[in-house]
């Protein structure tokens, strides 16, 4: 257990951030699931890639994933339970050759497989990794004010934006991509997997209406970071939805493009008026 926790550098990311996720409310039971995109030459810093533990179909073909290594969470695994277990609530996997099976090379003992949104991941990883070869994560969570929000805000993605951006003045900075909005779709299926890949084309955060939200990120800080503000800037709208005096000002259109201009970030088009 220690040489785990100490030696494998992507194991202690993953065992790191669930933690913090459970902790703070957004992964109860089962809820949630990551997958983490690793150097191929990190793996074997680590795991002998040759001893293949199993192989098994994938959801959906990913030929542009092909031998790539990705370390995943596990579908039916608790997030509470993974900094002392990782080996069974984690597993390292590599895509095969046709992009149509994975072999499972570390962790998900007895008889553990993958998230059940493996669908989703790997299609939004195959898009993000078009718009930037850097990148690495998709974290998904039941991040509690961003579900929500989906109950009381009105779904149409520039107008979710926007409101977001007001909320907290940090928001446009971080996501000036602002969110992408699904409808109201099934988990866990190649529909809603390839949906949220639409969306990751555009921005890096997708959000699944009476579900939870998606971050992309180049590192696990960011996709985790990504997330933390839009759930701060979601808590900020909720405790002013049920305060009964109203908004009594916000942050401005003008002011956001100040502040667009001030950062150099290039705002979300359609979303504000000069």
């Amino acid at each position: 257990m220690n040489g785990i926790r100490h030696e494998i550098p992507f194991v202690q990311e993953m065992m790191e951030v669930t933690r913090n996720m459970w902790q703070k409310g957004w992964d109860e039971r089962n809820g949630g699931n990551i997958s983490y995109l690793l150097p191929g030459t990190e793996v074997k810093k680590y795991m002998d890639v040759s001893d293949v533990k199993q192989t098994l179909p994938l959801p959906c073909p990913v030929q542009e994933l092909a031998e790539k290594y990705f370390i995943v969470t596990g579908t039916g695994k608790y997030f509470k339970n993974v900094f002392a277990n990782p080996e069974e609530n984690l597993g390292v996997i590599r895509i095969g050759e046709d992009g149509r099976t994975f072999d499972i090379i570390w962790g998900l003992k007895n008889d553990g497989r993958p998230t059940s949104e493996l669908a989703a991941h790997f299609m939004s990883h195959t898009e993000r990794l078009k718009k930037d070869p850097n990148h690495r994560v998709i974290i998904h969570n039941h991040a509690t004010h961003v579900l929500a929000m989906t109950f009381v805000h009105g779904l149409e993605e520039k107008a979710f934006t926007k409101t977001l951006w007001e909320m907290c003045t940090e928001c446009l900075v971080v996501f000036p991509d602002g969110v992408g909005v699904l409808p109201w779709l099934v988990p866990g299926t190649n529909e809603i997997g390839r949906a949220t890949a639409d969306k990751m084309k555009d921005c890096r955060i997708v959000i699944w209406p009476q579900h939870g939200i998606l971050g992309a990120g180049i590192t696990m800080d960011e996709a985790f970071g990504l997330i933390e503000t839009v759930e701060k800037a979601a808590e900020i709208y909720m405790l002013i939805h049920a305060h009964q005096g109203g908004i009594k000002q916000s942050i401005t259109d003008r002011q956001l493009l100040a502040l667009a201009k001030a950062f150099g970030v290039r705002p979300r088009a359609g979303v504000l008026q000069a």
